[in-house]
């Protein structure tokens, strides 16, 4: 595909789909939620102080809040606060042959963006928010398809945050070309498996992606130029990009149902799955043996001393939801992290990894396990798919079940806004303004 007709698709703003613009919608809400749920842990809270003291904007016109907090930085440094608060809470969609995600990055890109748009329509903030999705996905693939390493999605998700900015900004085509270029050149091209070895706040290096994608935007704008990016324009990345406004990336995102790396998800499924059907819990269990593929099995093995530990840990992940049944914000952080019946039980865990499951990643995340309970009972769940995604969707009642987990420090009307700002998203007479304004206050504050 030509880059002209890239550039067409990306600033046109035209064709998006009905189906796109209710996904984007339901994307949207979904991350607004995590960033609430996330409010609280310290990688936040650190991102968020650390923008408004050193990223603070020259000018009323360029600064922006920051979600969830009440205070203004900069546009990139507020964008950069709620990606990385947001990454650091590991309840964010994703795209399976991405092996990463994009909404952590590109819906704080919008409301940052957005701020100098109090008259944009929200119907053309989720077509360029489906626009953002699919440049991040295009150029996740392009990437993934031409380097050795496995890049944190902040390598590839800058692209679609630049774009977004591009778009909003009324940016020409060759202002475009030259945001892609910085983007690609500067986005971070950290390694994943490096994260996951060590977990860290570093987590999937959204913050620092969405920060570079609008810094690459706004310097677009002024006239700095940045080679091609070649993750968009080279001869051998084509394909990644012929079918760009035929398949709709972004209704193949998955919704996770608990704020863990996904690759723990289809374990989690199978578990809980056995429990519902057998009526076990954890004082009946003598071991559990997990099936799954390789990048799972890497996940950290022993009892997490930080958030971001208990984050990359599939152990972990079934200890919390054999003690406790479900697995929320609470259950990832502070004296969570120190809960004996938690420690007792994760030494009954033993992971290995299963070639059938590595064989179907990225395209799938699949697990099996088997249950010994104390009278001898052996339980084996079968394959088990993680839910989410196509291949096994959450439906609304659980998105919203989820929402409310997340907004739970959030005033009860609050909430309910919020929610409801999923459909009127959809409607022709709403602003984007009306949702920012609901998502600008600090989560203790009743802003409705």
């Amino acid at each position: 595909m030509s880059f002209d007709r890239i550039a067409e698709f990306v600033l046109a703003g035209q064709g998006t789909p009905q189906s796109a613009l209710d996904m984007a919608a339901t994307l949207l809400i979904d991350t607004v939620g995590v960033a609430a749920g996330a409010a609280g842990m310290e990688a936040g809270r650190i991102a968020y102080d650390h923008a408004f003291a050193f990223h603070g904007a020259g000018a009323p016109e360029h600064a922006a809040y920051m979600m969830f907090d009440g205070r203004r930085a900069s546009i990139p440094g507020a964008a950069f606060a709620a990606a990385t608060q947001i990454d650091n809470l590991d309840a964010h969609d994703g795209l399976n042959p991405t092996k990463g995600h994009i909404g952590c990055a590109v819906v704080p890109a919008l409301f940052a963006f957005a701020e100098a748009r109090p008259e944009l329509s929200a119907r053309d903030a989720l077509s360029a928010l489906v626009m953002s999705y699919e440049v991040a996905a295009r150029a996740a693939f392009a990437l993934h398809a031409t380097v050795s390493d496995y890049h944190t999605s902040g390598a590839w998700n800058a692209l679609g945050v630049a774009a977004l900015g591009c778009r909003l900004m009324g940016a020409g085509p060759d202002r475009l070309r030259n945001a892609l270029g910085i983007a690609e050149y500067h986005g971070p091209r950290s390694q994943m498996m490096r994260e996951i070895a060590n977990p860290t706040m570093l987590h999937d290096g959204s913050g620092m992606g969405a920060l570079v994608g609008e810094m690459a935007a706004l310097l677009a704008m002024d006239g700095f130029t940045g080679a091609p990016a070649i993750t968009v324009e080279a001869d051998d990345v084509e394909d990644c990009w012929s079918d760009l406004g035929k398949l709709w990336t972004v209704e193949h995102n998955y919704i996770k149902p608990y704020p863990i790396c996904r690759w723990a998800h289809a374990a989690l499924d199978a578990l809980s799955g056995l429990m519902r059907d057998h009526g076990f819990s954890a004082g009946d269990v003598t071991r559990i043996e997990v099936n799954t593929f390789s990048e799972a099995a890497a996940l950290f093995p022993g009892m997490p001393a930080t958030t971001s530990q208990a984050q990359y840990s599939l152990p972990f992940a079934l200890a919390v939801m054999l003690v406790h049944g479900r697995i929320g914000p609470g259950h990832i952080s502070g004296t969570a992290l120190n809960d004996p019946k938690v420690s007792e039980v994760l030494a009954l865990i033993a992971v290995r990894e299963e070639d059938r499951h590595s064989n179907c990643f990225p395209g799938g995340r699949w697990s099996d396990l088997t249950v010994t309970l104390k009278e001898g009972t052996r339980l084996a769940s079968g394959d088990v798919h993680a839910r989410g995604g196509p291949e096994a969707p959450m439906d609304q009642s659980e998105i919203k079940a989820k929402f409310r987990v997340m907004t739970a420090a959030l005033p009860e009307p609050r909430v309910t806004a919020l929610w409801e700002m999923r459909e009127r998203l959809l409607q022709p007479e709403a602003k984007f303004s009306e949702l920012a304004q609901l998502v600008r206050a600090p989560v203790e504050e009743n802003h409705v």
